[in-house]
C-alpha cells in the first residue's frame, strides 16, 4: 500500500486531520537512513533521522530562531554538524492551515509550531499519533531533568501530555511594592481574608490596592479564576471542560462574588473597566498602586528604569493565597508554555534526539544570558548581568513543582470571549455572579 501516496490525494481543509491515519511502518519520505555511527544508533527512537534538522516557527518569534542559531553555533555545535539546522517560517496566523498541510503530504518538519487543539490526545495530531512525546525521548537520552517540573506540569495540563517543549515560560502572580507595604507595616498575605484586610489598608492611605487593565477582560476574570482554583482545587476548569462540574456549581459562583466585591469596595480604583494595560502598568511602576496580577512577562516593564520608577528593589512577587476551606493551595502557581513546539515521530532518530537533548541542557542559560528570557528549562551554567527581579523569579520557578492553568485556558473561543465581555456587567454590578457563571456555562455547554 502506497500509504503516501493515498494521504496526498486526501482533500484537507482546516483542521481535517482525523482522516489522517499514523505512519506506523512507513517512514517519511524527507528521512533517509539512520547514521552507521555505533554512537549516534544509541537509544530507543520512533523515527528515522532526516537530512536536516528543520525547525518551522513563526515570523513573530525571532527570539527562538536566533537563540537556535547560538546554540549551532556553540554548545551544540556536534549536533549541528551531524544534522544541520534549517529554519522555516510561518506567520502565526496560518500556523493551523500550514501544519494541516504539512501532515497531509507526509512533509511535517523535525520540530514545528502547531495549534494548541492540534496537539492534545483528542486533536488532529494526537490523534494521528504524529506528535512525539518529549519525557520519552529526553528521559532516553538522558536529559529529562533539565526540564523544570512545574514547566512539565503546566505543559501536561495545557496539552494534556508533553508534547511541547517549554521555550518560553511564565508565571502569574500578584506583584508588589515593597516599600508602599513596609510603610503600612503589611505582610505578604497568606490567605484571601488577609489580602482583602490588606486592600482596605492600602485603600485608607490614599493607594489604588490593584492596578488592573479592566478593558482587556482578562486581568479580572484572571482573579476570579484564581480564586476558584484555590476553592475548588487544582482541577477546577478541567473538570467544567470535562462536564464533572458547573460553573454554577457554589465553588465556582464564589469566584465571581468574590471579584464583584473586589471592585464594590473600590479596590481596582475608579475608572478600571476602561483603564488599558500600559497605563495599569504605569501606575504600579510609579507608586500609584500597591499591587497588580499579572505574569512574569511584566519583567521587561520592571527591569525598565525608564518605566520603574519605584526601583527593582522595591518589587516583589507573590502568589495568590490560599481561600479559606478551599481545596486548592497557594503553591500552584498558575503558569503558560507559550505556544507549542512539537516534534515529529517520523523524523526522531538518533541525531534529532540528540538535538533535542542538547536543546534541554542548553537553552535555559543560553537565552538567559542572550535574550534575557525565561524558559522551562534548567539553567545550567553561570549566568551574569541578569537584573534582580528576573533572578528572583527564576528561582521561583525552580522551587515549583505544581501548576494551574488560567481560567480560560480550557474554554472555547465563545466562551473565551464571553467570559471577558461579561465581566465587565459583573464587575459594575449589572450582573449577578449566579447570572454571569448561569450564562458562560450555557455557553460552554453550547460550543462542546
Amino acid at each position: 500500500m502506497n500509504t503516501r501516496s493515498t494521504r496526498r490525494s486526501m482533500i484537507v481543509t482546516g483542521l481535517a486531520l482525523a482522516t489522517i491515519i499514523p505512519l506506523v511502518a512507513c517512514s517519511s519520505g524527507a528521512a533517509t537512513p539512520a547514521s552507521s555511527d555505533p554512537a549516534a544508533a544509541e537509544g530507543n527512537f520512533p523515527g528515522t533521522d532526516p537530512d536536516t534538522f528543520t525547525v518551522l516557527t513563526a515570523n513573530e518569534n525571532a527570539t527562538l530562531e536566533a537563540q537556535l542559531t547560538a546554540l549551532s553555533e556553540d554548545q551544540c555545535k556536534a549536533e549541528n554538524e551531524a544534522l544541520p539546522l534549517v529554519h522555516e517560517k510561518t506567520a502565526q496566523a496560518d500556523v493551523v492551515q500550514k501544519v494541516t498541510l504539512l501532515a497531509s503530504q507526509d512533509a511535517l518538519p523535525a520540530h514545528f509550531i502547531a495549534g494548541t487543539a492540534m496537539v492534545r490526545p483528542t486533536g488532529d495530531l494526537g490523534v494521528a499519533g504524529l506528535v512525539v512525546d518529549y519525557e520519552e525521548i529526553l528521559t532516553e537520552t538522558g536529559a529529562w531533568d533539565n526540564v523544570l517540573p512545574a514547566a512539565s506540569s503546566t505543559v501536561n495540563n495545557v496539552y494534556g501530555q508533553m508534547v511541547s517543549l517549554p521555550y518560553q515560560y511564565n508565571l502569574e502572580g500578584i506583584w508588589y511594592n515593597k516599600e508602599i507595604f513596609a510603610e503600612l507595616d503589611l505582610e505578604e498575605p497568606q490567605t484571601f481574608d488577609e489580602l482583602m484586610d490588606a486592600s482596605e489598608a492600602i485603600k485608607a492611605a490614599g493607594y489604588t490596592p490593584f492596578a488592573q487593565a479592566g478593558s482587556q477582560g482578562w486581568p479580572l476574570t484572571r482573579l476570579m479564576g484564581l480564586y476558584i482554583f484555590r476553592n475548588a482545587g487544582p482541577n477546577a476548569m478541567i473538570d467544567i471542560r470535562d462536564d464533572k462540574a458547573k460553573l454554577t456549581d457554589e465553588a465556582y459562583v464564589a469566584g465571581a462574588e468574590a471579584l464583584q466585591t473586589m471592585a464594590e469596595n473600590g479596590f481596582f480604583g475608579e475608572g478600571f473597566n476602561s483603564l488599558e494595560a500600559d497605563a495599569a502598568t504605569a501606575a504600579f511602576l510609579t507608586g500609584k498602586a500597591a499591587m497588580k496580577y499579572d505574569g512574569t512577562w511584566m519583567l521587561s516593564n520592571i527591569n525598565d528604569e525608564a518605566q520603574n520608577q519605584i526601583g527593582a528593589e522595591n518589587v516583589g512577587f507573590m502568589p495568590f493565597p490560599s481561600v479559606k476551606g478551599g481545596k486548592g493551595s497557594s503553591d500552584e502557581w498558575p503558569a503558560n508554555a507559550g505556544t507549542a513546539m512539537a516534534a515529529n515521530p517520523q523524523t526522531t532518530g538518533p541525531k534529532v534526539a540528540a538535538w533535542f537533548s542538547c536543546i534541554a541542557e542548553n537553552y535555559g542559560q543560553q537565552a538567559l544570558q542572550d535574550a534575557g528570557v525565561l524558559s522551562g528549562f534548567k539553567v545550567n551554567g553561570e549566568v551574569t548581568d541578569i537584573p534582580e527581579t528576573t533572578t528572583m523569579v527564576q528561582e521561583k520557578m525552580a522551587e515549583i513543582s505544581d501548576t494551574v492553568l488560567w481560567f480560560e485556558a480550557l474554554l472555547d473561543a465563545k466562551s473565551n470571549s464571553l467570559a471577558s465581555t461579561n465581566v465587565t456587567l459583573l464587575t459594575t454590578g449589572q450582573m449577578t455572579a449566579e447570572q454571569y457563571m448561569t450564562d458562560l456555562q450555557a455557553s460552554v455547554d453550547a460550543n462542546r
